[in-house]
């Protein structure tokens, strides 16, 4: 090992180490009851709240994913995404935060997503909550090891241990896992806000020193210019490939013409912002913020954070193209150019700490991921089956089933798919699709149905894994992202159900009115 990777090793470690430490602490706190492991005893701060929910949504896609696909096809895709989810971050702290608060109080307290869907409807028989409790153990599981990726990529690329990268990812697994283990809820929001800010000023400060060393506006603009539709969001470069690499030509990337991005593939990156409604891991925040009339502080705490974060990920993505124009020849190893760029421009020590900021992404995500579906197997299904046991022996399922996702989480991060837009992309849409309507038509229409909500639920879910796998395989405009198709064929559906059924219990429609006022804190 080199004085170099030894220092940043001392650097990434010592972060490692915080995290770990934060979740002994609020173990002290977590573990007393359900309400304070799952969701903090609705005790988060508008800044915990806020910062967390936006870190455990992010993931390492924002330090990796999305500035590798500003790197190697140019701003287009890159640029329509993070609007969309920019768009989609302020819809669903505007409209759906508070009402989700008030209404899951009101809903005999649930704590979880699942929960509160069986209390909103009075599903007495738990086939609703049980649902839902799957598709998130279906699409949280990919979505984890989408994480587990990341931190493949990471160690191999920073300390150049290419033929360990099943140890690496397995090494990662296990450090989210003990804390997320012992901490519970507040463990983790606490991390995702250290996590949050530490990514925060790291994309801030890689920017700044590779704009300068790229030679400012002028140069960054220049070098860019002599790759067709670049710069252009309304077109997308494409790499000239050869055995499925870009052509580098004396450390030049080559490039084809470019081709225009069409309103379809724009109208799909717009559609990725639908799947706040449905994102479980943002969800729970809102239930958990300590008063609903702290929700317009966090919004705005919550909104400019994303968007800032959103702007500097795919500004890395395109400097990076100029400051290492032919350091990466796939869209895979692009994902890596934030690590590069890190580990080119500043000290060793003070690389291991900002690169930091790729383990917090990851982190703040997979253990959000791990935490909301142990709540779901433990709380939705298995006290659902045996109902006299103790707090203390669900909490115990509840640490089991987080043993079991990272288990699965490290199976799907070694199985050969290793872009970590593609693995996050579909499990977005997954979650999005299954449970984005139902949220908005629970919250705001008093007249959805048992009924509708399971047939809503299991429409967008299906939807999305029948369009991603056999019709988009069509072309044209069946190649929009699965996400929109199967959302608004889930909205259809509720809405169709809903008017062909009727409301089984009047109480559901008082406590409606009740969250309606949004009286409650």
């Amino acid at each position: 090992m080199t004085a170099t990777i030894f220092q940043t090793l001392i650097g990434i470690f010592a972060y490692l180490l915080v995290m770990i430490t934060v979740g002994l602490w609020y173990a002290r706190r977590s573990n007393r009851n359900m309400d304070e492991y799952f969701l903090g005893n609705r005790g988060l701060g508008p800044w915990v709240a806020a910062i967390s929910a936006e870190a455990s949504d992010m993931s390492g896609w924002l330090l990796m994913g999305l500035p590798g696909v500003a790197y190697f096809t140019g701003s287009g895709e890159a640029f329509w995404t993070a609007v969309g989810l920019a768009i989609g971050t302020w819809l669903n702290w505007h409209i759906v935060a508070k009402r989700l608060r008030v209404y899951s109080q009101t809903a005999d307290n649930a704590i979880t997503l699942p929960e509160f869907f069986s209390k909103r409807f009075h599903d007495k028989k738990h086939i609703l909550m049980i649902i839902a409790a799957i598709l998130i153990l279906v699409f949280f599981s990919i979505y984890v090891g989408s994480q587990f990726v990341t931190f493949g990529k990471f160690f191999v690329y920073v300390f150049k241990a290419e033929n360990h990268y099943v140890a690496m990812v397995m090494f990662g697994a296990v450090v989210v896992l003990v804390y997320t283990l012992i901490g519970g809820f507040m463990a983790v929001c606490m991390t995702d806000l250290i996590q949050g800010i530490l990514m925060f000023c790291v994309l801030i400060i890689v920017l700044a020193c590779g704009f300068i060393f790229s030679g400012g506006f002028s140069g960054v603009s220049e070098r860019l210019s002599d790759f067709p539709r670049f710069l252009d969001v309304f077109g997308i470069a494409t790499p000239s490939l050869q055995d499925g690499k870009q052509i580098i030509t004396n450390g030049v990337p080559q490039f084809d013409g470019g081709t225009d991005y069409s309103l379809l593939n724009i109208i799909s990156c717009l559609a990725w912002g639908l799947g706040y409604f449905g994102m479980p891991q943002v969800l729970i925040r809102f239930m958990a913020i300590t008063k609903s009339s702290k929700i317009r502080q966090s919004k705005y705490i919550a909104v400019i954070w994303c968007f800032i974060s959103l702007s500097i990920a795919v500004a890395i993505g395109l400097v990076g193209r100029a400051y290492a124009p032919g350091a990466f020849n796939t869209a895979s190893a692009a994902e890596s150019i934030f690590i590069y760029m890190t580990l080119d421009l500043f000290p060793p020590l003070l690389a291991g700490i900002m690169l930091s900021g790729i383990l917090a992404a990851s982190m703040s995500s997979s253990d959000s991921y791990m935490i909301t579906v142990s709540s779901s197997l433990a709380n939705d299904i298995f006290k659902t089956f045996f109902k006299k046991v103790s707090e203390v022996v669900i909490m115990w399922v509840a640490r089991i089933a987080i043993i079991m996702v990272t288990i699965f989480g490290v199976i799907v991060a070694l199985s050969g798919n290793n872009s970590i837009f593609r693995i996050v992309s579909y499990a977005w849409a997954g979650l999005g699709a299954a449970f984005g309507p139902l949220v908005l038509f629970s919250l705001f229409w008093k007249r959805t149905t048992l009924p509708a909500a399971v047939a809503g639920m299991l429409s967008g879910g299906f939807i999305v894994i029948i369009w991603k796998n056999f019709i988009s395989k069509l072309g044209g405009a069946f190649a929009v992202y699965e996400l929109l198709p199967a959302f608004i064929i889930s909205a259809l559906v509720i809405f169709v159900v809903s008017l062909c059924t009727k409301v089984s219990d009047p109480a559901i429609e008082r406590e409606f009115e009740i969250a309606a006022k949004g009286e409650l804190d």
